[in-house]
């Protein structure tokens, strides 16, 4: 593993930790070199599973869009990168649990809608904005009188 600012080889780790669920291992780790500090984490690869998007069309999935669709709900929201990765992390155990190798990206989205909609709201509309399309002001309202 390499230094992601200056790509030497020289780390160390200072903390490791279980995930919640030990789903993963959580490492912070220094670079020698420059200092430079960032966390990795060690997970189990998940066996090949194909998204069924409402189109119809198969893809891959990938942990990374994911992430990335919980990264922008919960931005500038008062929660860490460690708790992010670790609600991906109990999505995907749960995905897991229905042991198929093909899974409905709607079930994907409305499992991640409840496990976001118990942490924040804020971060709620925004994922659910995006995930049901929504396209007037009068959508944000429905779904306000459904939190509030």
């Amino acid at each position: 593993m390499k230094c992601p600012k200056c790509q030497k080889e020289t780390l160390k780790v200072n903390e490791k930790r279980d995930s919640e669920g030990e789903a993963a291992i959580r490492r912070r780790r220094e670079c020698t070199s420059c200092g430079h500090r960032f966390t990795t984490y060690e997970r189990i690869e998940v066996p090949s599973l194909l998204v069924v998007k409402k189109n119809g069309e198969k893809e891959l999935y990938f942990r990374e869009k994911l992430t990335k669709g919980i990264y922008k709900a919960f931005e500038k929201r008062p929660f860490e990168d460690v708790q992010i990765e670790e609600l991906a992390d109990e999505i995907e155990q749960e995905i897991n649990v229905f042991g198929k190798k093909e899974i409905e990206s709607q079930v994907i989205g409305d499992l991640t809608l409840k496990k976001i909609q118990k942490l924040d709201d804020i971060a709620y509309l925004r994922f659910a904005s995006v995930y049901k399309s929504f396209d007037d002001v009068g959508m944000f309202k429905e779904e306000l009188e459904k939190i509030g």
